[in-house]
């Protein structure tokens, strides 16, 4: 039971902190995996490919191919204007959530 709540909170915060990666540097899709592994957010490619396509899909995100001397070519993902202003918007809920958390744990 425990690790499905936990599952379902790491689903909801996914599309925020992909953006939170995105805003600094384009990246592709190792890297922002890699991102997520840092922060111990766990997510496999199976589960990012369909997310990465959603936010393109919702002009969130938009991508750049570019040759690579490791093999194929490399799609970069960017965070558009459209994105950053998502971004904004959900760094402003996320505080007003954990104002909430907190202020329910301190009482």
């Amino acid at each position: 039971m425990i690790d499905n709540i936990k599952s379902q909170m790491r689903k909801g915060i996914l599309e925020y902190c992909i953006l939170l990666c995105l805003e600094q540097k384009e990246a592709y899709t190792s890297e922002i995996l890699e991102y997520l592994k840092q922060a111990d957010l766990l997510v496999v490619e199976g589960t990012l490919y369909p997310l990465l396509s959603r936010m393109r899909n919702n002009g969130l995100l938009s991508y750049r191919w570019q040759e690579s001397t490791e093999g194929p070519p490399r799609k970069y993902y960017y965070i558009t204007s459209q994105g950053e202003i998502m971004l904004g918007e959900l760094e402003k809920e996320w505080q007003a959530i954990c104002n909430s958390v907190n202020t329910i744990k301190n009482k």
